[in-house]
């Protein structure tokens, strides 16, 4: 017999400690709720998108934030002095039922400290993906996080059951994981996502000829870097993150800015700002890299090792090579449209489509769903283009940088209470 008060206790410390993932989460939500309905500034239920565009809801929570490591950024490191809890098995298959039927959720993320040892802690995880399928014959999503140092056979079983694996990286140099987690290494995250790759591509393969060979992690495997709490570059970030895409095949890079809450000497004290803006122009940096077809050496050099908190790295490109612009609109290859500031990759491609059959002026291009304002300054249209001859001028950057309205809001990750 479950005991709910406990229950519900264990689900407030456990789906607390988890909100600092993003691996899988939903963003910038801060509205409490004032006596309406929903409330998305607190934790247990976050948001993530499958892979046809449609956003479902987790059920977020930790397992156990019991930890035999001491990782000087993590809130349930041994050391710190906080209220511990654990679920068992059969609770966390109860509360993704009881949730799933009262349709809170559309499926289960699930993370966990490292108790015991790694490959206790993966089979207890591995055990619950696992009734929730051949027990409940449950379909939703589920997303595990692998553990470090579990083994190989462990990460190959977790695969069958979830829709997607992930490790995380957590702090993206070999010598900053070494300062605030000398327990860990590098390679106990990279092995792991070595073995979620092969398992991937070989399953794939084997079932080209056996339909019947059973799919492994089909969502893919993702990573999260936590940004600002060491000294690394964002050059760095970015290359470790490319690393990611080409060598271990990710489908995602997260970026979390370090939130300061724990006091510690080798992290920025409680107070300092979380770096929000810089978080954000490593998310615009992926995206050159997944969709605009930007290799990483080109998005910052080595002199520059930091992105333009200004402006986005997009146009901060297109600044330092205004050699290679204008282009023609009519004319230029798709690869150099996808690099002009305010033309995204659905304008881009709609720019190609449409330029067959008419001769395409800047309102045609607006209408397109592409920021002029940005674009006028590099594209040449067949008619005459008066901002062409300010591509030159010194005070471009600090003319669009002052014009630009950027979506992007100051706040922190918040997700759904469970009981309202």
């Amino acid at each position: 017999m479950i005991n709910h008060d406990r229950l519900q206790n264990k689900l407030t410390i456990l789906a607390d400690a988890a909100k600092y993932d993003v691996s899988c989460s939903s963003s910038g939500g801060k509205r409490d709720n004032k006596g309406g309905l929903g409330n998305a500034s607190k934790s247990g239920i976050c948001h993530t998108y499958t892979e046809d565009g449609r956003c479902v809801s987790l059920l977020k929570i930790l397992l156990s934030n019991h930890c035999i490591y001491d990782c000087a950024y993590c809130v349930s490191r041994s050391s710190n002095d906080v209220e511990r809890a654990a679920f068992t098995v059969e609770e966390v298959v109860a509360l993704t039922i009881n949730f799933y039927r009262r349709n809170y959720i559309e499926g289960l993320f699930l993370s966990s400290g490292i108790f015991k040892n790694p490959d206790h802690t993966m089979s207890r995880m591995i055990l619950i993906a696992k009734k929730l399928r051949e027990e409940e014959n449950f379909h939703g999503y589920i997303h595990l996080k692998t553990i470090p140092k579990a083994a190989p056979e462990l990460i190959r079983e977790a695969g069958l059951y979830a829709d997607r694996l992930s490790i995380n990286m957590e702090i993206p140099t070999p010598s900053g994981l070494a300062k605030l987690a000398p327990e860990k290494d590098h390679q106990d995250m990279i092995a792991p996502m070595k073995t979620v790759r092969d398992e991937i591509v070989a399953l794939k393969d084997m079932r080209k000829t056996i339909k019947s060979t059973p799919k492994f992690a089909p969502a893919g495997q993702s990573t999260q870097l936590i940004v600002g709490a060491t000294a690394e570059t964002d050059r760095q970030i970015i290359d470790v993150a490319n690393n990611c895409y080409k060598k271990l095949q990710l489908k995602r890079v997260y970026y979390s800015g370090y939130v300061p809450v724990l006091e510690d000497s080798r992290l920025p004290a409680i107070g300092t700002a979380v770096p929000q803006v810089r978080e954000h122009r490593l998310y615009q940096a992926d995206w050159l890299m997944r969709f605009y077809g930007f290799q990483a050496d080109e998005i910052l050099d080595r002199q520059s090792p930091f992105l333009d908190l200004d402006i986005d790295p997009k146009l901060a490109w297109a600044l330092r090579h205004r050699h290679q612009f204008p282009i023609h609109i009519q004319y230029a290859p798709l690869e150099m449209i996808l690099r002009v500031p305010g033309i995204g990759s659905k304008s881009a491609h709609k720019i190609v489509a449409a330029r067959r059959n008419e001769r395409l002026t800047l309102e045609h291009i607006r209408k397109m769903g592409a920021a002029v304002n940005r674009a006028k300054y590099f594209i040449i249209t067949n008619e005459h283009n008066p901002h062409l001859h300010q591509l030159d001028d010194l005070d471009l950057k600090q003319r669009l940088a002052t014009g630009s309205h950027s979506k992007y809001k100051q706040a922190l990750s918040g997700q759904m209470p469970l009981f309202t």
